[in-house]
């Protein structure tokens, strides 16, 4: 007896069967991976798509531009791990700054770490203004008071070979940083001191006095926001107020400047006033305030005029 045959199904029954789900396919190429580390970071940065590019760059050791000019290139099974474990740090809130372990900062790279402030392009504009006082072609003093990174200190002798720049920090971590990088960098005009504002620099007199200091307030909502999140209070914030390291400062920095020196401070957008009638309150005259390239006010620059004979420094 013949085997019984069985009905085929029609067309129309093959075509309502259901079809399996299909497995996601891994990435594999620099292109995919891109694509997946900008997804996975898109709801916490605004700028998902460099940030993963960075990322990337840093996990195979290699450029942006590499990954430009070859999207369709495999990256290996070391490298896609590296940067799954760099973008699951991101998004948890990581600055990539302190993921990379540098921050460029007057088109110069610095090595940034927790112990510091990530450098920000609002600080060129006080470079940029403190540059206006300091001549080219003449020895000029500087003390760069709280220098972090050195990025100040570095972006003045960079321009001013023939200037001395004294910068100080109440962080030893921070102290042994900016020495890094001015070591790196070999710049030979830079001194960095540890120690409380004028504290290292007791019988010193400045032509220019320049601070990028705490100002932000204690209960600022920001503080617990974004990358600020992971940045060091002590670099960060000024007392109630805001004002508290910018006061002691400016009270003490006449004794400090050569007669008609140059003291510039950057502070919070909402303080100019304040710092002028803090300047006017520590006998420094002429203070102005000036505008960032948001046309914010963001920089206090005021000038000395004390006898230093009957000054002492506490």
């Amino acid at each position: 007896m013949s085997a019984p045959t069985h009905p085929q199904p029609s067309a129309a029954t093959q075509r309502s069967t259901p079809m399996q789900p299909s497995t996601p396919m891994q990435p594999s190429t620099i292109a995919q991976w891109l694509s997946h580390g900008t997804a996975a970071l898109t709801p916490g940065s605004g700028s998902a798509r460099l940030d993963a590019q960075i990322l990337l760059a840093l996990s195979m050791d290699t450029s942006r531009a590499f990954l430009f000019a070859w999207p369709d290139s495999k990256i290996s099974a070391a490298q896609s791990d590296a940067f799954a474990d760099l973008i699951e740090r991101r998004a948890g809130g990581e600055p990539v700054n302190y993921i990379t372990g540098r921050k460029e900062f007057w088109s110069v790279e610095l090595a940034v770490t927790p112990d510091t402030l990530i450098p920000r392009p609002d600080t060129e504009r006080l470079v940029e203004l403190a540059l206006e006082h300091i001549p080219q072609k003449r020895e000029v003093t500087i003390a760069d008071i709280g220098t972090g990174s050195g990025a100040i200190a570095i972006a003045l002798a960079l321009e001013r070979p023939l200037c001395r720049v004294f910068a100080t920090d109440v962080s030893d971590a921070c102290v042994t940083l900016a020495r890094h990088n001015i070591a790196r960098l070999d710049i030979p005009n830079i001194e960095v001191h540890q120690g409380d504002l004028f504290a290292p620099l007791d019988d010193m007199l400045f032509d220019v006095v320049i601070s990028n200091p705490p100002y932000i307030r204690d209960d600022d909502p920001h503080l617990n926001e974004g990358d600020v999140r992971f940045e060091p209070r002590l670099a960060l914030t000024g007392g109630a107020d805001g004002l508290d390291v910018i006061k002691r400062l400016l009270v003490t920095t006449g004794g400090y400047l050569h007669d008609g020196g140059t003291v510039l401070i950057e502070h919070s957008h909402d303080q100019g006033g304040s710092v002028r009638a803090l300047c006017a309150e520590a006998g420094l005259h002429n203070a102005n305030t000036f505008r960032d390239y948001g046309g914010r006010e963001r920089v206090t620059i005021a000038h000395g005029s004390v006898t230093h004979s009957s000054v002492t420094h506490s």
